[in-house]
């Protein structure tokens, strides 16, 4: 038995991180070790995860596995994006333009602000009041 070859990508959002891996295969996605649509029943987070397989023109061509921890369910949707784009890039340079250009391949860098101290939370002040 041979070994198989497969790309790799890792995709981050917040606190999200997922590793991505594609092997040649049917279409079949699997996040943590479940089919993406029972993990994700928003439209538009399944929606997002496939996007750069729509724009690449890919879609049924390759296997993918996931690895997402950390972050909620939209954050881990944008990571998973992120990884699937980058291991694209890997698995065919030529995508990399058109994936770029989708703004598939530029992480999201917004973070959670912290909070500081005498506020309520980033940025809330106490209400104030005269006396």
């Amino acid at each position: 038995m041979e070994k198989q070859a497969y790309s790799y990508g890792t995709g981050r959002r917040k606190t999200s991180i997922a590793r991505v891996k594609i092997v040649p295969g049917n279409g079949t996605i699997i996040v943590n070790g479940v089919p993406y649509e029972e993990l994700y029943t928003r439209l538009e987070l399944r929606r997002r995860i496939i996007q750069p397989l729509v724009v690449t023109e890919s879609m049924g061509k390759y296997n993918i596995i996931v690895k997402v921890e950390g972050g909620g369910t939209a954050s881990q949707g944008g990571a998973v994006s992120h990884g699937i784009a980058r291991a694209l890039v890997e698995v065919d340079e030529k995508s990399k333009d058109t994936l770029r250009k989708s703004g598939l391949l530029t992480r999201d860098s917004r973070e959670k602000e912290r909070k500081k101290p005498g506020l309520k939370r980033a940025r809330k002040a106490p209400q104030y009041t005269k006396r």
